[in-house]
């Protein structure tokens, strides 16, 4: 039987309570570069697997050149690929969650800045 990582004494929602402080303590640019990179990281690691996923589900196997059982992995290679490359559509899809997260705050902030009905 294994033994649980060790937590330093801590409980679970105090570690998150202690990180979230943490986080909130930081400036501003600092906080929102943390939220594009990790957007970014989404973008470059995970959009490839999502990719493949609804690909495989919807439009059948992904076929890397002689291979008809090519998996996530040849997918991914093939993305990273094209994005060395330069090529601009992998780039898009790359930076969509970064973008995505942009288009909302932006949307967000429209929001806040029209006079509401007490204003008029």
């Amino acid at each position: 039987m294994s033994t649980p990582p060790p937590t330093d004494g801590m409980a679970p929602l105090v570690r998150l309570t202690r990180l979230r402080e943490r986080y909130g303590a930081l400036p501003r640019a600092k906080r929102e570069l943390a939220i594009f990179g990790i957007a970014l990281l989404f973008g470059l690691i995970a959009m490839p697997f999502l990719i493949w996923f609804a690909g495989n589900r919807v439009l059948g196997p992904y076929i890397h050149g002689q291979s008809p059982h090519a998996g996530p992995f040849a997918l991914a290679a093939d993305f990273l690929l094209g994005l060395l490359h330069g090529s601009a559509v992998f780039w898009i899809v790359a930076l969509g969650p970064a973008v995505l997260l942009l288009l909302v705050r932006l949307f967000i902030a429209l929001l806040r800045a029209l006079p509401t009905a007490r204003d008029t």
